[in-house]
């Protein structure tokens, strides 16, 4: 047996339904939808989620919390990942976004404590931990809140 020999065995490939074409082709007349109703019309058919006329699921079950409109979002650096910057660097909102560090300002940017520093920077940032800001000051660098 060879490559362009192959072939599927009997019965593994089923030819599609035609409907429509004459009662000769069993699937005829109606074309299978069968006689009346909401389904055999075109167009027919119910949109997701419809039970029927019975409420449903999504409105039985009961609202829960709500959602601040007036919430900020502020993209969030931990100390660990300043450790790859030069001494005497100067952090800004704009040159972390400029590094890949954050994807967007959103809000804002706040920094956080997590990790340890073994850089003196000077960081300009809208938000810090007060931990963050004490590991800063440690290491010699300034903190600004802009």
């Amino acid at each position: 047996m060879k490559l362009n020999e192959i072939k599927s065995p009997p019965g593994a490939n089923k030819g599609i339904k035609r409907v429509g074409r004459g009662t000769g082709s069993g699937h005829g007349k109606t074309s299978t939808r069968g006689h009346k109703g909401q389904h055999s019309r075109s167009g027919g058919g119910t949109r997701p989620g419809f039970e029927g006329g019975q409420m449903p699921l999504q409105r039985r079950i009961p609202k829960r919390g709500f959602t601040n409109i007036f919430k900020k979002e502020y993209a969030i650096v931990n100390l660990k990942d300043l450790n790859s910057f030069d001494d005497g660097t100067e952090i800004t909102p704009d040159f972390l976004l400029e590094e890949g560090i954050i994807k967007a300002v959103k809000d804002g940017v706040k920094i956080l404590g997590n990790g340890d520093l073994d850089k003196k920077l000077f960081i300009q940032t809208h938000k810090i931990s007060k931990q963050a800001e004490e590991k800063v000051l440690a290491r010699g660098g300034k903190v600004e809140v802009i």
